[in-house]
């Protein structure tokens, strides 16, 4: 049986941070069941003490980023009245970052989401990725950052949702048996271009369960293993014609798909080569 736990995660701005910190440890905890309560915008006193309130309610480790240190003495106050731990996620980065700089932090909250040139650059990475989904608007394909190319269901509109939010410009074009892509995605200079591959077992199976959702019953190729095995193959043979990074998808999740294309793109924009891991096209 799951043990059940709660957290409290206190932030004074809108706590992704925290929530990511938490999401990234608790995968390693499977046994345990928590039960999380988020405090976010947590600025004044009074935000601070209803907060409080509901730690009281249901005691539990509490996790904070709140940067002003007379917020952070109220906290830490009543976690040690209560005698439950209290955790500041950023201290120690904070701590190192501020004697490797030899500069102070502004004690700023919520400095990570302001209205900057970073953030608008953000806002327009995801209105170009949502016009240049599926295949859209290809002519001007040149103006991305990333095109990803692959087969139907390999995860290419998510991982370039996730890529816009990283303030990059994303597009997609699917490859489909029998429809030629793009004339001009072969010649683009700009872009990284990344082939998604995955294999033919785990795309009947996603390709499936995408029909049962739709409630289609219908025998197409779509869902044929020798079909399937024919597209598989053919889009590895384009991607490896071109000598396009190529990334295994099968068991991968979109994040850590991100990732890897992240780390291709730096390199790309730094040397204009990628250096691919062998397992990655396999």
């Amino acid at each position: 049986m799951s043990i059940i736990r709660h957290l409290h995660m206190v932030s004074d701005s809108t706590g992704e941070t925290v929530s990511s910190v938490v999401r990234s440890v608790m995968s390693q905890f499977e046994e345990v069941a928590l039960e999380e309560h988020m405090w976010a915008l947590v600025r004044t006193r009074g935000q601070m003490e209803r907060a409080i309130e509901g730690i009281e309610k249901h005691p539990g480790i509490v996790l904070y980023t709140v940067i002003n240190q007379e917020m952070q003495a109220i906290l830490l106050d009543a976690c040690q009245k209560l005698r439950i731990p209290c955790v500041p996620v950023l201290s120690r980065v904070m701590r190192e970052m501020t004697s490797f700089l030899g500069v102070e932090a502004k004690a700023s909250p919520g400095r990570q989401h302001q209205l900057d040139e970073e953030y608008f650059a953000r806002v327009d990475a995801i209105n170009f990725t949502l016009a240049h989904d599926d295949g859209q608007n290809t002519d001007d394909l040149e103006e991305a950052d990333v095109v990803l190319v692959g087969v139907s269901r390999t995860s290419k509109t998510p991982t370039c949702v996730y890529l816009s939010y990283r303030g990059i410009n994303a597009a997609n074009v699917p490859y489909v048996k029998g429809c030629p892509l793009p004339e001009n995605l072969y010649t683009l200079k700009k872009p990284l271009v990344v082939g998604l591959v995955i294999t033919p077992d785990r795309l009947l199976q996603i390709r499936k369960s995408r029909l049962v959702s739709l409630h289609e019953g219908r025998n197409t190729d779509y869902v044929d293993m020798d079909a399937i095995k024919e597209e598989v193959l053919e889009a590895r043979k384009i991607f490896n014609q071109y000598s396009w990074p190529v990334i295994d998808v099968t068991r991968r999740s979109v994040e850590e798909v991100t990732a890897k294309i992240m780390q291709y793109y730096t390199e790309y924009k730094d040397g204009g080569t990628v250096r691919v891991e062998k397992t990655d096209g396999d």
